[in-house]
């Protein structure tokens, strides 16, 4: 008899009646088995084999348009999408920043046709994507997020605004494609991928794994990875870079304090015999600095990495390549976002932080395009995903360490373009945690990148000193 199950959809979940599921757990209060959104797939090729077969009640996609484009894809960009399409639609790509994954997406989209959800972290990427999608097939793009709620067959949204809304659109999209998805398996945004039904998937990142161990969720939540490539390897499509470390010295007096405050901290870790050897043992270190020696040696951490990323050289470092990169278009990046604004006063440059306001932000960023600022300073803000490709200078003054961080910043300097020739500085405090810091990232760094980050050929490395005793000058050593 035709139909003999039915499957529905429920506010992120499916419900299954008439016939016992593969997946799933008998909800009395509805009389059905009830299972993840993301189950779609398999409960309807289950529902295949069944003699009545399947009523299938549960997705309900948006009428979407044609999508075609006359976009031309790079050899490695067709492989990516050859790839997805052998692992049945579902999967991850990893290409580096300005390898351009949109195209994969687009191509992508392209052959699924159908309703697409795109799922992006930041406001300033729903910008790109929409201006994206709408220029290469030409249809009105829904916007989710940022105060809008615009929803049409090809819709761009916020992590945050398509969790809150998964319960009633969970059934509106046959496609989700997921932009940074090294993301998704947090704790939080991992229900996204759960309470929609959408049986083709695509997950973008230039990173895919993550400290924590999270990224192997994904091969559930999207399909593992099938395709990557780095830097070393797509060096016909990208701009030449150089990596250049520069060293500079913190004055006598901010060594001192440096040295004082450094040993509190690491005094009160062998008191406590406690090792600090990635994120996890840092919060267990926070957790456990309720007491007074705990709070000393937490305040003590915090000042002596304030003076690491922040003496009064690493300022005259900047100048001086300021003035050697003069009308070229420059990155400043800053851990801290006071740093940042530091910067802004002392070098009378724009400053672009989590805190500029979106018209700001927008402004701040048609300005530097079309070079009537060559210089801005910024924080994590455009870590990710955001489009300077006018960019061919980054200065990083300070960073997390993370290996992820810092491709994200090279790439934003990697767009190529005709006789472009990239350049990243990394200035680093010496005799402080800096710089085991840096030794650290660049084992973690693998072999996915050129110059002298991954095994690839070695960038020059300059050293840049502050005189003793003096602020104000900076001599610059090869």
């Amino acid at each position: 008899m035709p139909g003999s199950a039915v499957l529905s959809f429920d506010k992120g979940t499916l419900l299954v009646k008439g016939e016992r599921p593969p997946l799933g757990l008998w909800d009395e209060r509805v009389g059905a088995y009830r299972a993840l959104a993301m189950a779609y797939g398999d409960l309807t090729k289950w529902g295949m084999q069944l003699p009545g077969g399947l009523n299938d009640h549960a997705l309900d996609p948006l009428p979407a348009p044609r999508l075609e484009h006359a976009e031309r894809l790079r050899p490695y960009q067709k492989e990516a999408v050859a790839a997805w399409k052998e692992g049945g639609r579902r999967g991850v790509i990893v290409l580096p920043t300005a390898a351009g994954k949109t195209h994969v997406a687009l191509e992508a989209m392209r052959e699924v046709g159908e309703a697409t959800l795109v799922v992006v972290p930041t406001i300033d990427l729903i910008d790109q994507w929409v201006a994206k999608l709408s220029e290469v097939f030409g249809v009105d793009v829904g916007r989710l997020g940022g105060g809008e709620s615009d929803i049409k067959p090809v819709t761009v949204s916020t992590y945050d605004s398509a969790l809150i809304r998964a319960e009633s659109l969970g059934n509106r999209f046959r496609f989700l494609v997921v932009d940074e998805v090294h993301h998704l398996p947090s704790p939080q945004y991992r229900h996204i991928a759960e309470m929609y039904c959408a049986p083709a998937r695509l997950g973008l990142t230039a990173t895919y794994e993550r400290a924590d161990l999270l990224h192997l969720e994904l091969e559930s939540l999207m399909g593992g990875k099938l395709f990557e490539r780095g830097y070393e390897e797509l060096t016909d499509f990208l701009a030449e870079f150089t990596l250049v470390k520069v060293k500079v010295e913190l004055s006598p007096e901010e060594q001192e304090e440096y040295e004082t405050t450094h040993e509190t901290f690491v005094r009160y870790l062998r008191s406590r015999r406690m090792t600090i050897r990635g994120p996890w043992d840092f919060e267990k270190f926070i957790r456990r600095s309720w007491n007074p020696e705990g709070r000393e040696a937490l305040m003590a951490w915090r000042r002596s990495r304030e003076l690491a990323f922040n003496p009064r050289a690493k300022l005259e470092a900047v100048r001086t390549l300021l003035s050697r990169h003069r009308g070229e278009r420059t990155l400043l990046f800053a851990e801290q976002t006071d740093q940042v604004y530091d910067l802004g006063r002392a070098l009378l440059v724009p400053c672009l932080t989590y805190k500029t306001p979106d018209e700001e932000r927008k402004e701040l960023l048609a300005r530097f395009k079309d070079g009537r600022n060559t210089v801005l300073a910024t924080s994590r803000v455009l870590d990710e995903g955001v489009d300077v490709p006018e960019a061919s200078v980054a200065i990083v003054l300070s960073g997390s360490g993370s290996p992820r961080q810092f491709r994200q910043r090279l790439g934003r300097i990697l767009r190529p373009r005709e006789g472009k020739q990239a350049v990243l500085y990394e200035i680093l405090s010496r005799d402080t945690s800096e710089m085991g810091t840096a030794a650290r990232r660049k084992r973690g760094m693998g072999g996915s990148g050129r110059g002298n980050e991954g095994g690839t050929p070695p960038a020059p490395e300059r050293t840049v000193r502050t005189a003793r005793g003096s602020s104000g000058r900076v001599a610059a050593r090869r």
